[in-house]
């Protein structure tokens, strides 16, 4: 019955559509040609009616005399009527054209009048301009009554402005938006200035992280020069050790004895240039500007006297190469061949002091020019000047530094402190100048002054290495090998004189007490294997094979000879009682014994520098796995020793007996193996 009474409605609605739409299109073709008519003659009375406006228009704007003051109100009068004539006629074309257009026209029309008035609302309302193009059906607030008035009744009555009309509502509405609209401004403002502050905070925290990064980076850059010196030092020892040094490797040994105290070198350091070739020079001066980078401005006048000893030996050599070819090296470079050994020995045997004055002699000497000046006589000699300029300072520099540990070594010995070198000090030239010494004059007239020989109160000249071979060499020819006899007033103040009577029965008496005592016959080798023998076991046997090693040259070989250290060494056996020898074995027949440690007594009672210790060093056995070297190392004058021992792992704890230690001259190493658990 329900679906019988749904389909006659639905019948029924079909049939009221269809006479609508009979009725409509019967209408709209009986009005067809009279809408024609009508539209034919609205449009013949619009192009008539601006016919006559134009008309009117020009008679109206065609020019007159203007009035007389006296006579306004007529001219206003006018003006007023025509104004409202304008007005008529255009709401005359308006009405005519919204009676022309068409149905889509009047649509967008009417749109475009409702926006303009939603828009003039809104202004009136306090809308921004980010709120204008919002409507109904587009906003992201999902609002469809967005434009229309939302009155809550309950709030008005709660804040007792219920009795206010509308006009009211909206102007208090009005305020309060703008208020908010404000107070947005506002808090958006002071939301940027917060920004504007959080990215300067954020800028001055990036800045303090560069100045710490910058920072670090500097203290990176030095532990890594740091580093890298190290790096050369330490290749420098290496090769040094094992007898491949080069020439940066001896100067880079050579100033940093300068601040051990122990640490002596005899020699001037420009003498390790002797017997080098051109390619060598050439490879010390790029090492030496590698280490002066390094050292970052330490020892710098070292460096630059050594390159330039270095660059004027590079030059005297290939000097000699050029001239050996008979090429260019024949040419003049300033000074004669037979010049050269006078300038030589004017420049030889004088201290730094002396030497800079000659320079500055003939600096003075060029600048002040003359037309019969050798310029290149002149600049030649300051070129070789400057090389014994540097020579002179390194050797003052070296003799400096040997008093100074000659200095400390006396004090520490608790011996008054001597000159180190003979001074040499110079006659006076005549007997009114005895008070004073001056120094020796130069073969070289212009580098004398008299004004400097005044001022220097006393000169010294400090003996070279080669004037105490000379001094050695004229000895020897003389043939005075006794010792020359002193005389009571060329001895020392402290000095204590002895008669040969009281000498004699000075040794008589030492004889005597040597012979109560027998002290004399036990030597410091017997004393140190007493002591190394004490407490030595049954369980333990003497265990004295040498391991040969391979010819080493030490670098300390010209000053000290060379020798292998005493050494009373024992090796500790006994019983391994595990499962196996435990059922095979018993005490009357016990196991084959195992070695289970060792102990090493090695002499070094001539240790130059007592404080470095002794070391040792474990190495694989090349033959043997099962076997392994412990070499000995300790220092001059004594050689690396070593010894073939088991190969197994070393008990380290000192409760299990280990001893690495250093005392009176006995270097003591005792150690046990491991010994493992069977565990299932």
């Amino acid at each position: 019955w329900k679906k019988k009474k749904r389909s006659r409605s639905r019948e029924r609605h079909r049939k009221d559509r269809r006479k609508r739409r009979s009725r409509s299109r019967g209408l709209s073709s009986s009005s067809s040609p009279e809408r024609g008519r009508d539209r034919a003659a609205r449009s013949r009375e619009l192009r008539r009616r601006r016919d006559g406006s134009k008309s009117s228009v020009s008679s109206v704007s065609s020019p007159s005399p203007p009035p007389p003051r006296g006579r306004e109100e007529p001219g206003q009068q006018l003006s007023l009527q025509e104004r409202l004539r304008l007005r008529e006629e255009k709401k005359k074309q308006a009405a005519l054209m919204k009676a022309l257009e068409t149905p889509e026209e009047k649509r967008a029309r009417r749109l475009a009048k409702k926006e303009a008035k939603e828009r003039k609302k809104r202004e009136k309302m306090g809308w921004g301009e980010e709120y204008m193009g919002y409507t109904n059906t587009d906003n992201p607030f999902g609002d469809n009554n967005l434009l229309g008035t939302f009155i809550w009744s309950k709030a008005l009555e709660k804040k007792g402005i219920s009795h206010l009309d509308e006009k009211d509502l909206k102007e208090r509405n009005k305020r309060i938006q703008e208020d908010n609209r404000l107070e947005l401004q506002k808090v958006k403002q002071l939301r940027l200035e917060r920004e504007r502050e959080k990215a300067m905070r954020e800028q001055e925290l990036e800045m303090l992280q560069r100045e710490k990064e910058a920072e670090h980076f500097k203290t990176w850059e030095e532990q890594e020069d740091n580093f890298h010196l190290q790096q050369a030092k330490l290749r420098s020892k290496i090769r040094i050790r094992d007898g491949r040094a080069k020439p940066i490797d001896l100067l880079a040994k050579y100033i940093s004895a300068e601040d051990d105290d122990l640490a002596v070198e005899m020699h001037e350091p420009y003498t390790f240039l002797n017997g080098l070739t051109v390619s060598d020079m050439e490879d010390l001066v790029e090492d030496i500007q590698v280490y002066m980078e390094l050292e970052q401005g330490k020892n710098v006048d070292f460096w630059r006297d050594m390159t330039i000893i270095t660059e004027d030996e590079i030059a005297k050599l290939r000097k000699l190469e050029a001239s050996g070819k008979g090429g260019p090296g024949e040419r003049r470079d300033g000074v004669n061949a037979s010049v050269s050994s006078d300038v030589q020995s004017v420049f030889k045997g004088k201290t730094y002091n002396q030497l800079q004055a000659l320079y500055q002699g003939i600096e003075s000497k060029i600048r002040a020019g003359g037309p019969n000046l050798d310029i290149g006589y002149w600049e030649s000699l300051l070129q070789q000047l400057k090389a014994y300029m540097a020579r002179a300072r390194l050797r003052e520099r070296h003799q400096d530094v040997l008093r100074q540990k000659l200095y400390k070594l006396k004090q520490e010995q608790g011996v008054e402190s001597e000159p180190l070198f003979p001074i040499i000090k110079r006659e006076p030239a005549s007997p009114s100048d005895s008070l004073e010494a001056q120094p020796g004059p130069s073969s070289e007239p212009e580098a004398e002054q008299d004004t400097e020989a005044k001022g220097e109160a006393e000169g010294e000249a400090v003996l070279m290495e080669e004037d105490l071979i000379q001094q050695s060499l004229d000895d020897y020819d003389a043939g005075k090998y006794s010792p020359r006899l002193l005389g009571p007033n060329e001895l020392p103040f402290d000095a204590h004189v002895l008669e040969a009577e009281e000498d004699t029965h000075r040794l008589l008496l030492l004889r005597q007490q040597l012979q109560v005592t027998g002290d004399a016959s036990e030597s410091t080798d017997d004393i140190f294997f007493r002591k190394a023998k004490e407490g030595m076991g049954a369980d333990e046997a003497q265990f004295s094979v040498e391991m040969p090693l391979t010819g080493k040259a030490y670098l300390w070989a010209d000053k000290y000879r060379p020798r292998k250290p005493r050494f009373f060494n024992r090796v500790h056996t006994g019983f391994e009682w595990n499962k196996y020898n435990q059922t095979h074995y018993d005490f009357d027949n016990p196991p084959p014994k195992i070695v289970q440690g060792y102990k090493f007594n090695i002499f070094y009672p001539d240790l130059i520098d007592k404080r470095s210790t002794p070391e040792y060093f474990l190495e694989a056995c090349q033959d043997n796995k099962d076997f392994a070297i412990l070499r000995f190392h300790a220092g001059p004058p004594y050689e690396d020793i070593a010894f073939k021992i088991v190969n197994r792992e070393w008990e380290y704890s000192h409760r299990h007996g280990f001893r690495c230690q250093f005392a009176n001259g006995i270097f003591q190493l005792w150690f046990h193996f491991k010994r493992y658990r069977y565990r299932r």
